[in-house]
């Protein structure tokens, strides 16, 4: 477990990360190897491992990355995958079990210093570190990486924590402002070379956590080309980029210039020669080359499709290769108060209670491969959850239509109304969800139309974009979250608070639009004791229930697969899926 420091009235605490899976007697452990293959032998340990070098290592995602520029994503795939190009001040440790969700040094030479009640944190650099030029990386490429990707206009996918907490007094990132000295960006300074030092607006004592964010990875402001930068990011990392063709592939290669002597804490292996990701894949045609063994990975994480687990759970031979780990993440739907009648509460509880929860649950594979019915938002890997089913999902798992009838009465659409249901269309559990959802609302003469977008885009351009979601009547978004780190905040903040959402796209909260919940927030972060501070987040996420901007689906796993021909196989349980910078092949 690990703790932030609690300095003054900083409050948030980086707590235990989730357990592991409760199939096997042995999926709890921490640490180890072993080379029997079974089922759930990569929780908790390594399996197959090994230090050999060389190879290639061959993913592929059924989509695209939202960016490969480290100030431009939030995929939890991405910024697990990225650790292998870029090298962030602090980030989580390459580890099986509970040391995987532990912070390490990695550009820093140690965790944070804070001072002044927390509302200053300074941080050493370590020396010697390149980038793929061969030009030491210095505290100035941090702080430029850090300033722009404030610009939520240029670069607006990314979560907004350091817009949040730094105290910026007006200033807007380096594309608006035409001194290269950043001048008046007094929120970050750079007393030498290798000191950074960041100043907040708010006692914030889990900022560490903000240090591991991508947005540290350091960017020579020479090189950065804003909105073209995903093309070409400059490397920190043990790979470099050789080919980046957006929608087609990407292929790492060997950073002649990482010297791995600079990273003695961070648990990267670097095993293979080379890394292709393959693009745009066909999701079932990428599940039957795992099976076959000709690809190594489904980049995405969130496990094989429905229509494969029962191949893999249903053969001895093929379950001893598969791992199915519960993680903080949930599988949810937005109700968007933007898209009338849904601005009526009344017509946002019809959705919750017409809903099937059962269907939903099948969608992502069942209880064993997809996870557990979600009765609220908060997953119960955070510190403090508390199950609350106030809606009866548990009961009334295929959903209760006499209820949903009577709040269609109490919104003034007895007769029922109309609304879209958008989805990832590259993800065929997301696909299945809305037929799911679709059936089931049609029962209360809740009309929809099923609306697919990319996933690179549908933050930035469709879904969370609010004007563009408004405008397409997108009034039930299907979504996933999983926590940034295992704590209230680190689960809540970017989807629930409302000062997150920016007008131009790129958001994560998609439906929660609240002033109570915003508060909540605040005071949360003034409160000192744990119990008093974890009750809040329960508070929460009653309320965002009891307003029914949210309709939690699954609290999640994944049935993720290994290949014979991988090593140095293990779940991570900061991201929740296989360890990208780990693993090798044979």
């Amino acid at each position: 477990m690990i703790s932030a420091v609690a300095a003054g009235s900083a409050l948030l605490m980086g707590l235990a990360a989730c357990g592991g899976s409760s199939n096997d007697a042995d999926s709890g452990s921490s640490g180890g190897s072993t080379t029997t293959a079974a089922y759930n032998a990569a929780i908790g340990k390594v399996f197959n491992p090994s230090d050999k070098k060389g190879g290639t290592l061959k993913l592929a995602n059924s989509g695209d990355w939202d960016s490969v520029d480290p100030g431009d994503t939030y995929y939890g795939f991405s910024w697990n995958f990225l650790r292998n190009y870029g090298r962030s001040l602090l980030v989580f440790k390459s580890a099986p079990g509970a040391e995987g969700n532990s912070l390490a040094p990695d550009l820093a030479e140690g965790l944070g210093t804070p001072s002044n009640d927390a509302k200053t944190w300074t941080y050493k650099l370590r020396k010697g570190i390149k980038f793929e030029d061969g030009t030491e990386i210095k505290s100035k490429d941090v702080k430029y990486a850090v300033a722009r990707q404030l610009d939520k206009e240029t670069l607006p996918n990314g979560p907004t924590y350091l817009n949040d907490l730094l105290d910026l007094q007006g200033y807007e990132g380096p594309y608006k402002d035409n001194d290269p000295t950043m001048a008046k960006f007094t929120a970050v300074e750079t007393p030498d070379d290798y000191t950074i030092v960041f100043k907040l607006s708010k006692s914030f004592s889990a900022f560490d956590y903000i240090a591991a964010l991508p947005a540290t990875v350091p960017v020579p402001a020479a090189k950065d080309t804003g909105t073209k930068y995903k093309e070409h990011p400059v490397s920190s990392g043990p790979y470099k980029f050789e080919v980046n063709e957006v929608d087609k592939r990407v292929v790492l290669v060997r950073n002649d210039q990482y010297d791995p002597a600079t990273d003695p804490a961070s648990g990267r292996k670097a095993l293979p020669d080379r890394i292709e990701v393959e693009l745009k894949a066909n999701a079932a045609d990428v599940d039957n080359r795992l099976l076959d063994g000709t690809l190594d990975v489904d980049i995405a994480g969130t496990g094989v499709q429905t229509e494969t687990q029962p191949k893999i759970l249903n053969d001895p031979e093929q379950k001893n290769r598969a791992d199915s780990a519960p993680n903080a993440r949930l599988w949810y739907s937005g109700i968007n108060s933007d898209v009338a009648p849904l601005d009526n509460v009344h017509c946002r509880k019809a959705i919750m209670y017409a809903a099937d929860h059962a269907g939903y649950q099948r969608s992502y594979g069942g209880a064993e491969a997809g996870g557990d019915i979600a009765t609220n938002i908060m997953p119960p890997q955070i510190p403090g959850f508390q199950k609350n089913d106030q809606y009866g999902f548990e009961t009334d798992k295929s959903g209760n239509v006499e209820k949903a009838k009577q709040e269609l009465q109490q919104c003034g659409k007895a007769d029922g109304f109309t609304t879209n249901i958008a989805y990832r269309a590259e993800r065929p559990k997301e696909k299945n969800t809305a037929e799911a959802l679709q059936q089931a609302f049609n029962k209360v003469g809740i009309k929809t139309e099923l609306k697919g977008f990319p996933q690179g885009d549908y933050s930035k351009l469709y879904a969370g974009k609010p004007d563009y979601a408004k405008a397409n009547n997108l009034g039930v978004i299907i979504y996933g979250w999983g926590a940034d780190w295992n704590d209230g905040f680190g689960f809540l903040q970017q989807i629930v608070d409302s000062r997150t959402i920016r007008p131009g796209g790129g958001n994560t909260n998609i439906a929660v639009k609240d002033p109570q919940v915003d508060q909540l927030l605040d005071k949360a972060l003034t409160t000192t004791d744990k119990t008093a501070r974890e009750s809040l987040w329960n508070d929460i996420d009653k309320r965002v229930m009891d307003q029914a901007y949210i309709l939690p689906g699954v609290w999640a796993k994944g049935l993720m697969y290994r290949p014979e021909r991988l090593t140095n196989v293990f779940v991570s349980e900061a991201y929740g899926m296989y360890d990208y910078t780990a693993m090798g092949v044979q």
